[in-house]
């Protein structure tokens, strides 16, 4: 797999960061100690380089219908300046990627503009997807990875370090932004003012920010962001900790809880899929089906959380038991830094998954007990 430098790589190098490939890019695992980042973000701030991510821009008088046709949520029912979270399908209801799209201001009249923000790993099959589906539509798709660097602020204090680098009379656009909403805003880079897409949006359950900057400022930014917080308020974080953030807040990782052979209704993601919007759209009739075989059923497996009542953890593919007999596998787990308890994501077969239900994970070889309970494990005080 070719591997690939986001623009702060030499950033990271620099901090001493160990790297993993991830989606074939070199990204941070950690700076130091994967907790204490863990930690930051939980009670202060983090700082992560999301640059991996891919940006695909839809523009054109069909942008929002197209994107109704394409994925599964009604986007052309957005409000300019929010941001939605959506998925990707295939025409068998398989799931290609999760991802979020932005609703921006029009830049002429009788168009509509859309960033799609699509993983790492599938972002070139996001992007390719997406040309093939537009076919029939008057719109224009532009993948804008290649030379789009995103960096994430997450925390408790990620708005007070932000508005230190933005004019004081743009402070309300930054402190007025809501949760999935993303305004242009200036921001003070190495000593120049320039205009910026910031985004209310994250993957850690806390607060935060997602910054859209081109790659020659990317590092010019990461800089005056981090200078401008002060000492012990603002942790580099890489991708160990951003893992045990999203499992704590119970968000889906594309891999682990998500697949092509996975089912979002399944998955708890039915609010997400519009079978009611007007219109055919990829994957639409097999998505109907998913639901219609689902409802009521006493047989598949479902996604649940479990909580460990000892102090080993499961881990992604071990057995989930029930008086000995496999009745899942677990997709993501590890001890939980802020609850100070094993936490695990799994599907089990849907007679087991009312909370409180008693299970084992199988730890190699020997049953750990757990039980089942609502997601997300954490969830932050407003």
């Amino acid at each position: 797999m070719t591997e690939n430098y986001t623009a702060l790589y030499e950033e990271h190098k620099k901090l001493g960061a160990s790297f993993t490939d991830f989606g074939g890019w070199q990204m941070p695992l950690k700076y130091g100690s994967e907790l204490a980042e863990h930690k930051a973000v939980r009670n202060s701030a983090g700082i992560f380089d999301l640059s991996h991510m891919g940006e695909v821009w839809v523009t054109g008088p069909d942008a929002a219908a197209f994107l109704d046709y394409a994925l599964a949520g009604k986007i052309s029912a957005m409000a300019v300046g929010k941001a939605k979270y959506s998925l990707i399908c295939n025409e068998d209801g398989g799931i290609i990627d999760d991802l979020i799209v932005y609703r921006r201001p029009s830049e002429a009249e009788g168009t509509d503009r859309f960033l799609v923000v699509p993983n790492a790993g599938n972002a070139k099959v996001v992007a390719e997807a997406l040309v093939q589906r537009a076919a029939n539509f008057d719109v224009a798709v532009e993948d804008v990875s290649a030379e789009t660097s995103l960096i994430a602020v997450q925390g408790p204090k990620a708005e007070d370090i932000l508005l230190r680098l933005v004019p004081a009379a743009q402070h309300g656009l930054v402190t007025g932004l809501k949760y999935y909403a993303a305004v242009e805003v200036s921001f003070l880079v190495g000593g120049t003012e320039r205009n910026l897409l910031l985004a209310r949006t994250g993957y850690t359950g806390e607060d935060g920010f997602e910054i859209f900057v081109e790659n020659d400022d990317a590092t010019a930014l990461w800089q005056s962001i981090v200078a401008i917080a002060d000492e012990g308020e603002l942790t580099p974080c890489g991708l160990a900790s951003r893992d045990s953030l999203r499992l704590e807040a119970g968000m889906p990782l594309y891999g682990n809880e998500l697949s092509l052979e996975g089912d979002p209704f399944a998955a708890g993601l039915g609010p997400v899929v519009a079978l009611s919007k007007e219109g055919d759209f990829v994957g639409k009739a097999a998505l109907a089906a998913k639901k219609e075989a689902g409802a009521g059923s006493t047989t598949g497996r479902k996604l649940v959380g479990l909580k460990g009542l000892g102090r080993r953890a499961g881990r992604g593919h071990y057995p989930v038991l029930k008086d000995g007999n496999v009745v899942g596998e677990v997709t993501s787990g590890q001890p939980s830094p802020t609850l100070g308890y094993p936490v695990a994501m799994a599907y089990v077969d849907v007679e087991f998954t009312e909370p409180g239900t008693p299970l084992d994970i199988d730890l190699r070889g020997k049953a750990e007990p757990f039980e089942v309970v609502a997601l997300p494990f954490y969830k932050r005080s407003k």
